[in-house]
């Protein structure tokens, strides 16, 4: 869970600092938190990732380097229930769970615009 929100943050906060996607894949709005479903299925039942086959540091510019950094040492240190619990309480998980009850699953798209919109204006 906690790299789910790490990778929230990191696209939230590459859309306002660098204006532009960190990553192309959508961000959904499920009942623990923002998700990124294709990266969800990749390590669905592991709880500790050592290596990560589908991706290389390497490939990242430096903005991006930046920003991934930057979010690592705001949130990097935060239990992914704290970070689940702080993404419950901002505008784009919340809009995109409009008219779910609490515990209902969703597959609601959270978008670029919402996640720019909001926390551009933190």
């Amino acid at each position: 869970m906690k790299l789910q929100k790490l990778l929230y943050y990191s696209q939230a906060w590459s859309l306002v600092w660098d204006d532009r996607p960190l990553f192309n894949e959508e961000i959904e709005a499920w009942v623990n938190g923002p998700i990124v479903p294709d990266i969800y299925t990749s390590h669905r039942g592991k709880y500790q990732l050592r290596d990560w086959q589908q991706g290389n540091w390497k490939n990242l510019d430096a903005k991006a380097k930046e920003t991934i950094e930057a979010v690592l040492k705001t949130y990097g240190d935060k239990s992914s229930h704290w970070l689940s619990e702080l993404t419950h309480q901002e505008e784009p998980w919340k809009n995109a769970r409009k008219g779910l009850a609490a515990g209902v699953r969703g597959n609601n798209t959270i978008t670029h615009e919402s996640m720019a919109e909001y926390y551009s204006n933190l």
